[in-house]
């Protein structure tokens, strides 16, 4: 498939303004509602959505043959299922539409009400129906700095770690779309001090700063997919929250992991930037030793240049960036994860969603998680207003940014923002 759509020299008859996460080389994928429409897949430009349903229903799309019915379901499943050719194509299709030397679209302003809606004016809906989530523990600075918390420094990482991406299967019904809310979890917590545990709501509620990559071909059961065939399988990454009871996980995870820690809310951006608007973004990533099986080795750049932002922002307050990182410091790659989560012959569908873990860098203020940042909440985060923050607090909003950039071309993901409510 070409990609003249990654061409850094187009500018769009749309405007842009500088900083946009969406210019003419973005082109990402989401589906929307206003008070007229229920569900339109849509794309966007600027500070507009591109209605994909009205745009194909007018003709702009012909050539590719896309059945009407998946731009106007209430998923993108369908539509992604089309296969790369035809979402890749459309993306193309779009570009082209939308440069500023092609006057198709851009003279007949009586289609543009139809086609173009201000991203303030619509509502982004959750763009997938994730059959499947699966969350990894991937970042080698993470895994160290959790591990030299809660074991011995000098065994930070367990045996395993840098033979295989550990990974659990997580909860999908509880993922939500950006801007939601979520009340505070409740469980059981044992405190250091007692003999025995407690339950009540959670009081060391953490984020984690991650990214996840959407499934776009299946698989049989028995088949798997090597590192050199994954790109084919992954159809475009989203920002993700894997929000975490830190003391509810304490005291659950041994012996099969994450529970109830885990799965009472995530949330996820409403735009999937596709894998090919990403690829002049490729970089490498830590050099992985020992020399890792077969199965698991691949070939180029596979890592993401992706520049990640945390932002906490208090009930009637000033945001405050308290992290910053970059997808680049993941020690196994979307690949290797994807590779390994097939190899026993697991089948994946259309629509399963595979988080990367939290994602931290070596500094402290590239760590993904106020677990690392405030070091167990010996080192207390100071805000803006004067507060401190261990953990997150109720009525606190965490917004997750990202973007690539590259000369004069900036991508983003929009937003991955949430906020937390007291316990019910």
């Amino acid at each position: 498939m070409s990609s003249k759509a990654n061409n850094p020299l187009l500018q769009s008859w749309r405007e842009v303004k500088p900083g946009s996460d969406f210019p003419i080389q973005n082109l990402p994928f989401g589906l929307y509602s206003d008070s007229k429409v229920s569900h339109h897949a849509c794309s966007a430009i600027g500070d507009y959505i591109i209605d994909l349903y009205e745009l194909v229903r007018n003709g702009y799309a012909d050539a590719l043959n896309i059945p009407i019915e998946v731009l106007r379901d209430n998923s993108l499943n369908d539509f992604i299922a089309l296969g790369k050719q035809t979402t890749n194509g459309l993306r193309e299709r779009l570009s082209e539409l939308l440069v500023d030397t092609n006057r198709e679209l851009q003279d007949h302003k009586e289609f543009h009400f139809l086609v173009f809606k201000r991203q303030s004016d619509v509502k982004m809906l959750l763009p997938i129906q994730i059959g499947d989530y699966t969350d990894f523990y991937s970042s080698i600075d993470h895994a160290t700095n959790v591990g030299t918390m809660f074991r011995d420094p000098a065994n930070a990482l367990l045996p395993n770690w840098k033979h295989l991406p550990v990974g659990y299967h997580g909860r999908a019904s509880s993922i939500c779309v950006s801007g939601h809310s979520f009340h505070r979890p409740k469980g059981q917590q044992k405190p250091p001090d007692a003999e025995l545990p407690v339950f009540g709501p959670s009081k060391l509620l953490d984020i984690e700063l991650e990214t996840a990559f959407i499934i776009g071909k299946s698989t049989k059961m028995g088949e798997s997919v090597t590192t050199d065939k994954a790109d084919e399988y992954i159809f475009g990454m989203v920002l993700f929250n894997d929000w975490s009871a830190r003391d509810i996980q304490t005291w659950e995870y041994v012996p099969l992991g994450p529970f109830l820690a885990k799965n009472f809310a995530s949330t996820i951006s409403p735009w999937i930037v596709t894998l090919e608007a990403l690829e002049p973004f490729r970089t490498s990533g830590y050099t992985q030793e020992p020399k890792v099986l077969p199965y698991l080795q691949y070939h180029g750049d596979k890592n993401l240049d992706i520049k990640l932002e945390v932002y906490l922002t208090p009930e009637g307050g000033e945001d405050n960036k308290i992290a910053t990182s970059n997808y680049k410091y993941m020690y196994w790659t979307m690949e290797q994860q994807l590779a390994h989560h097939t190899v026993n012959g697991c089948n994946i569908n259309v629509g399963d969603m595979m988080a990367s873990g939290t994602i931290s860098g070596p500094e402290p203020h590239e760590y993904g998680s106020m677990l690392e940042l405030t070091w167990k909440g010996t080192k207390p985060i100071k805000l803006k207003d004067g507060s401190e923050r261990k953990f997150v607090n109720d009525n606190d909003t965490i917004t997750i940014k990202g973007y690539c950039e590259k000369g004069n071309v900036r991508i983003g993901f929009g937003e991955c923002k949430a906020k937390l409510l007291p316990a019910k």
